[in-house]
């Protein structure tokens, strides 16, 4: 009888709506903290570009008390290793190279390189509003080389070089603004949940981590928290997940790269986009661990197999050259150039190159038969390939296809040569939002107070991202998710 009378009561008490949803929201509301132990007005995840430049312009737009969550003892992530390059059209640069660009252009080629599987509203958002992006990196001391280029696997030379090492620049420049505005880095503290008000509605309130000591921490954002923590290239459960033949591949991330937030974000709502769209980079074969970086710049390398035979056009999508690389029996792969696309190389690059001298991965020569017996490449052969490669340079006309401006002789010693394997390095699926980097569910809603940039997020690259377009991604969106979070102070 006392247990019929009880499930009466529960019965009575949830057949009244209002009492019924606070019963419900109570259970739901029961993990949240009964007192924070920090409170902050904008918490960001994640020290890369992405986090870096949120912080930098929503500070510099006057919003205060911002810290910045990083689990890795360093700062910087992806972009700290990265090769730099910045793809944006640029008025004053290219009109002194004699090159025709737009927003709109750097657009169409941004889709269709990407399969037309890219948000179109990302896109636009991106290349509309990269070229501010340029101008206010300068103004806080990161330095640009005179002239734009086309990176590997970027099908137009927009890409901006930073002078120094790789884009560690980037990272000293942002991190030298943090400590200006009085923005805290905390270092060796990993996010291990993200609060929201009930699982799946409500505005997000703050994240809980563990610091340094391995003591759980709560804290509450009282204006947004801002998920910047890069994708999930170094996690090959994770990648094997969504593309089984990933599983083995090497690396070209950081160890900090494994997409932990990716799937705390999916339990409280978030949709995801594009998860099997990984690319691949030219880095260490496998067994090998020193990556060398010549194939930077298509216009001044040429690609070779074991035989000493070129076997794709080094300018082309960054998909098609993985596909060809991984095609070959070891899948393994030479990039070479000469001492003229040797002194395009910042410091960062000729660091890598020296290292690999040390460690067998990198060879150089004053002739190209001195170079092919350092690589195990019969020397003849080589010879001739370069032979009919710079045959072509002359005729304007490449037998594999490399475009005409990116045709340049390999004639002048010292030659340079590295292993050219293939390496997981960029995945383009991840949180969906819109453009303004607002974290959207299932449904195409807002999750209030969340926002995502940079890697972890998908839909801004497609199948395929061209080869500048991440520093451009981060950096712009980064810059434009600050303005946006100030707006809200």
């Amino acid at each position: 009888m006392t247990t019929l009378k009880r499930r009466s009561v529960l019965a009575g008490l949830l057949s009244t709506p209002l009492m019924g949803a606070q019963i419900v929201q109570a259970a739901e509301s029961s993990d949240l903290p009964a007192k924070w132990d920090k409170e902050y007005n904008v918490i960001i995840v994640g020290s890369g570009g992405a986090g870096l430049a949120t912080a930098v312009s929503a500070a510099q737009h006057g919003l205060k008390d911002i810290v910045i969550l990083e689990k890795m003892a360093y700062t910087g992530g992806n972009t700290a290793i990265s090769g730099g390059a910045f793809n944006s059209y640029d008025p004053d640069r290219q009109s002194k190279q004699n090159i025709k660009d737009s927003p709109e252009l750097h657009a169409q080629q941004t889709l269709k390189g990407g399969d037309y599987r890219a948000n179109p509203e990302l896109v636009k958002t991106l290349t509309e509003n990269s070229y501010e992006t340029v101008k206010w990196l300068e103004s806080m001391g990161v330095q640009f080389e005179p002239k734009v280029h086309q990176v590997y696997g970027g099908l137009y030379p927009r890409a901006h070089a930073a002078v120094g090492a790789l884009g560690s620049d980037y990272v000293k420049a942002l991190v030298a603004q943090c400590k200006k505005l009085d923005i805290p880095i905390l270092n060796n503290c990993k996010v291990v949940k993200v609060y929201r008000e009930h699982p799946n509605t409500g505005k997000v309130l703050g994240v809980e981590y563990i610091n340094k000591d391995g003591q759980k921490v709560t804290a509450r954002a009282r204006i947004a928290v801002v998920v910047a923590s890069g994708g999930f290239g170094a996690n090959p459960t994770m990648r094997a997940l969504h593309d089984p033949r990933l599983l083995k591949l090497t690396t070209t991330n950081h160890p900090g790269a494994t997409g932990d937030l990716i799937p705390l974000l999916q339990d409280i709502g978030a949709e995801v986009t594009g998860m099997d769209h990984i690319q691949c980079n030219p880095g260490c074969p496998p067994g090998r661990k020193q990556r060398v970086v010549f194939h930077l710049w298509p216009a001044d390398l040429i690609m070779v197999d074991r035989q000493g035979k070129r076997f794709v056009a080094e300018d082309e999508r960054r998909d098609v050259v993985r596909d060809a690389i991984l095609a070959l029996p070891d899948q393994t792969a030479f990039s070479i150039v000469d001492a003229d696309g040797f002194s395009h190389f910042n410091p960062g690059h000729v660091a890598m190159a020296k290292k690999g001298l040390e460690t067998g991965d990198a060879w150089t020569a004053d002739t190209i038969p001195e170079l092919a017996k350092k690589m195990g490449v019969d020397p003849k052969a080589l010879e001739q390939t370069i032979a009919q490669f710079n045959a072509g340079v002359d005729a304007k006309k490449d037998a594999l296809g490399k475009k005409e401006r990116n045709l340049r002789k390999i004639q002048k010693g010292p030659f340079w040569a590295g292993y050219a394997g293939m390496s997981v390095h960029h995945t383009m699926g991840g949180i969906v939002i819109n453009n303004k980097t607002e974290v959207l569910d299932r449904y195409g809603k807002v999750i209030p107070h969340l926002h995502a940039v940079g890697e972890v997020t998908g839909g801004i690259h497609g199948s395929n991202r061209l080869g500048g377009n991440a520093i451009a991604d981060i950096f712009t969106y980064g810059r434009l998710t600050g303005i946006e979070l100030a707006k809200q102070k």
